[in-house]
């Protein structure tokens, strides 16, 4: 069996918003290359410990925190750290699609003009084609690049959104309830693209659905009031977890 390697190595982080302690002490490896899930109730801390990753956090005044992430040996908390080039390899794709009120084509060329990665039109034009055909759209929507992107169904511009991150080629893609506005059919379409899309980046998800969980991911962790109850491998995490809190969740006794 093949040694995981590790691409984020949290290591007794805290995080505080204002006086509010919201996670505490957490001490967590996410390997490289697979699908890591993190569940848990509500509030549970989940969408803040996958918001530290790229510093999403710092969006608000007295926010902090302690400890270390560290992502390819650096720690990303600290002040010196280059927001810009982190949110470029650490990408994020949140609940709702959050597509730009351009054309799809725009969409997709935007973040690369702001970057500085396309030399010319031709090279966004191939990178564009590229990112659609990572998410599974090109086939699709390739008649329809001049569009309003908003025109395209919920589970198009969620594809979108993750075509929009991955056409700037990161390290890390997180996503906060990727699927919660999607209908059933939708969903299992895009729990099918992170599934191919594996291989190609480290993915953590948030979900508050415990059966895409266990079908999509190779890790998980169970949060419960800003701690990190536990972690290991899901089909472990599901069919013997070994903290009592963690089967109490699973098996429907709170959350």
């Amino acid at each position: 069996m093949a040694v995981e390697i590790t691409k984020i190595k949290v290591d007794h982080l805290n995080f505080y918003y204002g006086q509010f302690h919201a996670l505490k002490d957490v001490v967590l490896d996410i390997p490289d290359k697979s699908i890591t899930g993190l569940i848990g109730p509500s509030g549970c801390g989940k969408s803040t410990l996958l918001r530290c990753f790229n510093r999403m956090n710092d969006v608000y005044e007295g926010n902090k925190s302690t400890g270390s992430i560290i992502i390819d040996g650096d720690n990303i908390i600290t002040p010196e750290a280059n927001l810009i080039s982190l949110r470029r390899k650490v990408g994020m794709v949140f609940q709702r699609p959050n597509v730009f009120d351009l054309s799809v084509y725009e969409n997709l060329a935007f973040g690369l003009k702001i970057h500085r990665l396309a030399k010319s039109s031709q090279d966004i034009e191939v990178a564009v084609e590229k990112s659609l055909r990572d998410v599974g759209l090109w086939d699709d929507i390739k008649d329809k690049l001049r569009i309003s992107a908003r025109r395209l169904s919920l589970e198009q511009q969620q594809r979108l959104c993750v075509a929009r991150v991955v056409i700037l080629k990161p390290d890390v893609l997180l996503l906060d309830e990727p699927c919660s506005t999607l209908d059933p059919i939708a969903t299992l379409k895009i729990e099918e693209l992170l599934l191919n899309l594996k291989d190609k980046f480290s993915i953590v998800i948030v979900t508050h659905n415990m059966q895409q969980a266990a079908r999509i991911s190779k890790y998980c962790g169970f949060m419960l009031l800003g701690q990190l109850v536990e972690f290991g491998m899901t089909d472990q995490i599901f069919t013997a977890p070994k903290d009592e809190r963690t089967e109490n969740y699973i098996t429907g006794k709170f959350g």
